[in-house]
């Protein structure tokens, strides 16, 4: 079901109509869709721009779980998905997504907006594992806003054999060692 609140190109109105409309002050751009101007940007409505692109066999995971959920300001450039079912697709998804092939489990995911997004934690983790400075920016900036997360996604890195788990790990107690004022910063 379409949202009378998020406009995709093509759905309802074409990108041609949707660009004239956001020239006229009349929608916004969120994500990869448009919103009418007054709308309060809220998690449901992050999710649902990204419903064409993550059907119910993908999970929105990474930097793009992290903006749906509120964690990041703006999106990030190329959302990221991955793969919620234990059978592979014949079919690529968008070649605009970073893909990622290995299956979530389904204790980690939580449904928004019709779309599968991983939970506060597991993006947290998911995001420590991630040999990136862009991504290390980001997770510290949820351990900032929201400390709890951090053991949450402590335990979660520990429960399971992961790439990557030990540095995540590492991050974790460098940036919580000494306590708050370590990880504002």
């Amino acid at each position: 079901m379409a949202s009378p609140f998020v406009y995709v190109a093509g759905d309802r109105l074409t990108l041609a109509e949707l660009c004239a409309a956001r020239l006229d002050g009349d929608v916004i751009e969120l994500g990869d869709a448009y919103t009418p101007t007054d709308t309060v940007e809220t998690t449901w409505l992050r999710a649902a721009s990204l419903r064409p692109l993550a059907p119910s066999t993908l999970a929105v995971t990474h930097l793009s779980a992290a903006w749906v959920h509120g964690l990041l300001a703006v999106p990030p450039h190329r959302h990221t998905v991955q793969r919620a079912v234990g059978r592979r697709s014949q079919r690529l998804p968008d070649r605009m997504l970073i893909y990622r092939d290995l299956v979530v489990d389904h204790d980690y995911l939580m449904t928004i907006a019709d779309v599968l997004v991983t939970t506060p934690a597991k993006t947290l983790s998911d995001l420590l594992r991630v040999q990136d400075t862009e991504y290390h920016a980001a997770a510290r900036g949820i351990v900032r806003a929201e400390p709890d997360l951090a053991r949450k996604a402590r335990s979660i890195l520990q429960a399971g054999s992961l790439p990557y788990k030990r540095e995540a790990l590492n991050l974790l107690e460098g940036w919580g060692g000494t306590g708050y004022d370590e990880v504002t910063r």
